[in-house]
Parts: C-alpha cells; structure tokens; sequence
C-alpha cells in the first residue's frame, strides 16, 4: 500500500508521480486518456470559479461555502500528474527543459512585469 502524503511527503515531481501512480493501482488504474482531459477540464474550471469568486467580479452568492483554493490546485497537479503517468512522461525532466526554455528563450521577457 503506497504512503499517505503526510507519512511521506513529496520531495520532487517525481516522488508525486510515485506516489500518485501507487495510488492509483490500487484504486482501478489510469481512465482512459480523453476522460483524464475532460477530468482536467473539470477541476480547471473549479480552479477558475474559485479564482473568479475571489478576485473576479463574480462573488459568491451567500449560500456557497468557501472552497480551499489549494485543494483546487492540488486537484488540478493530481490529474496533470495522473495524465504525465498514463504517457510515461517524466515531470521532473519535462518541468526542467520548461524552465530552460524560458531562461534561454524568453531571457529578460517578463522582467519588467513584475509579480501579478
């Protein structure tokens, strides 16, 4: 039985995958790749609702509860990284070539944007 995440908490991409991947074998294996995009599209729009209540224009009406936007988050990077598992994708290896590119790329780009 894999460990749960605070028994072992995740040190890299690859510690999540492991984690999830053993996760997932003992609860009835990947779902077949078009369900895990339209699950991705599901929880990015929970994410997005979320965000929109938060900093958006659309507040919450007063009957909604409060969702944790971290778990909105977390629920996104499980899918992702049940998606990365299902095609042998390496996270830690694409994630490093991503910030590669974008030192190598897009070098002085987005420095004078400053944080959000």
């Amino acid at each position: 039985m894999a460990e749960s995440a605070e028994a072992n908490p995740a040190r890299s991409l690859s510690d999540l995958q492991q984690a999830v991947d053993g996760w997932i074998a003992e609860n009835g294996g990947y779902w077949p790749p078009l369900s895990m995009l339209a699950r991705l599209t599901e929880e990015t729009g929970e994410l997005a609702r979320e965000y929109n209540h938060r900093f958006g224009a659309k507040k919450k009406k007063a009957s909604e509860g409060e969702a944790e936007l971290a778990m909105e988050m977390a629920d996104v990077l499980f899918i992702l990284v049940c998606m990365a598992n299902a095609e042998g994708i390496n996270l830690d290896s694409a994630f490093s070539r991503m910030l590669e590119k974008l030192r190598v790329r897009d070098a002085g780009r987005f420095s004078s944007m400053g944080p959000g």
